[in-house]
């Protein structure tokens, strides 16, 4: 039923409007035969700006979890948890509906506008800003450690790898967070797959550069790319190399040159970890001594060095640092 220039004006009028004070043109609102069906098929998104400033320049969002995680939604570079919101008041699908500037900006022939509700909502998603969740992505990825192009897991293809795509399908965070947090694992992509280097291995690559760094008398705040390449190249995969150079050091180019600064906490650190899987339990001072004397020439071992290991004295006191 389609309502008359006449029946708006009464309308106006017992609700006490001033006509005058309103925008000419007036829609009339109307359900249609599918509203009610329709209004379960859509869910409404509450994005900030920034969000539809980047689906309007053509990028998507995400929404990640499995059916036992609370679901999040992800953009390029943020994570956000979805949420539902319910409204006091109904929210109503009105396709080309336009809004009073739109009228404004328009000649108008006809001042009464009928339109067809499709659809109506009483809750919609809302979106809050929130870490990634990464913890799983460490226990994917140390499910099969990598050892080496000649060990044997390597030529059972039982064993589960991890592409980004097959990442991404299973980490509640965005490409970018997770990209970060691979970085901070010190993991690398080893044929199409993101793997971690067992602690074996990694040690077996930080000894072969600092064997070398010690041979050739290199300072270890530069240490150049191309050389240890070509000289631990016949041992190792050189991609293994450059690996171990970037989780142990910083790259720089100078006079076109690459080279690596190499950090003497991490590389005493690693030390530490390496002496510490191997023992039961460590009399402090032995163990500082040892330590020392495991360590290339000329870094200083620190206890500082060691945040967040846990080892024991021997009178079982337990130390945390």
């Amino acid at each position: 039923m389609r309502r008359t220039r006449a029946e708006v004006d009464a309308t106006l009028q017992i609700a006490k409007l001033n006509a005058a004070e309103l925008l000419p043109v007036v829609h009339c609102l109307g359900f249609g035969p599918g509203a009610g069906a329709a209004a379960g098929d859509f869910c409404l998104l509450e994005l900030e700006p920034a969000l539809c400033q980047q689906l309007e320049a053509g990028h998507s969002l995400v929404i990640r979890g499995d059916k036992d995680e609370q679901a999040v939604l992800c953009s390029k570079d943020k994570t956000y948890d979805l949420r539902t919101a319910d409204t006091s008041n109904m929210l109503l699908f009105i396709p080309d509906c336009k809004t009073p500037d739109q009228l404004k900006m328009e000649e108008t022939h006809c001042n009464i506008i009928h339109t067809e509700i499709f659809g109506f909502s009483n809750n919609y998603w809302e979106l809050r800003r929130c870490r990634p969740k990464l913890k799983k992505l460490k226990k994917l990825l140390m499910e099969n450690t990598y050892e080496g192009p000649d060990s044997q897991k390597e030529k059972d293809s039982n064993h589960s790898k991890y592409t980004t795509e097959d990442l991404l399908d299973q980490i509640q965070a965005s490409e970018e967070e997770m990209m970060v947090q691979l970085q901070v694992l010190n993991a690398c992509e080893i044929e199409g797959y993101w793997r971690i280097l067992e602690f074996d291995y990694e040690m077996k690559l930080l000894n072969h550069v600092t064997q070398l760094v010690d041979s050739e008398s290199w300072s270890f705040d530069k240490v150049p790319l191309n050389t240890c390449l070509q000289e631990l190249g016949p041992l190792e995969p050189e991609e293994m190399i450059a690996h171990c150079l970037k989780c142990y050091g910083k790259k720089y180019v100078e006079e076109g040159e690459v080279y690596f600064a190499l950090s003497a906490d991490k590389i005493c650190r690693a030390a530490a970890q390496m002496l510490l899987q191997n023992a039961v339990k460590f009399n402090l001072a032995e163990f500082q001594e040892v330590w020392q004397q495991s360590v290339p020439e000329g870094m200083i071992t620190r206890l500082d060095q060691l945040k967040r290991f846990v080892w024991r004295e021997a009178n079982h006191r337990c130390i945390t640092h």
